[in-house]
């Protein structure tokens, strides 16, 4: 099976960083966060993989994870960017390259206390269920 891992990335990056709403919120969407990067930003995390054939058609079912960063006081503006993400993302069409029948759903987030008392941080997974094309 062909792993979905860097198409998958693609897609939602492209999906975020097009979402109007979305960018009016944050100042940007990062693989990788430049240095003294002004809050709040939305990082790509972890994508997980699971092979999820169904007789004669190749499968993956994925996890991927993003992070919500902000300096609000309070998870107001964490929130309303979460809601956001999911405006883009939750049971919306996703097209990845080499793949079709691609849905995606919200599964969980966690609200997270960093270490940084003035950082507020959330951390969002979505489902992935994709069949090789």
């Amino acid at each position: 099976m062909t792993a979905a891992l860097w198409p998958l990335q693609q897609a939602v990056y492209a999906r975020l960083t097009g979402h109007a709403p979305l960018m009016a919120l944050v100042t940007g969407v990062f693989d990788e966060v430049p240095e003294n990067q002004p809050h709040p930003y939305v990082s790509l995390g972890s994508i997980t993989e699971t092979t999820d054939d169904a007789h004669n058609q190749r499968g993956l079912e994925a996890s991927v994870v993003l992070h919500v960063w902000s300096k609000y006081r309070g998870y107001k503006e964490a929130s309303l960017i979460l809601a956001a993400l999911d405006g883009a993302l939750d049971r919306q069409p996703l097209d990845v390259a080499g793949f079709r029948d691609v849905s995606i759903a919200h599964e969980q987030h966690t609200q997270v206390r960093d270490p940084d008392p003035d950082i507020r941080h959330i951390n969002v997974s979505y489902r992935v269920w994709l069949t090789k094309a």
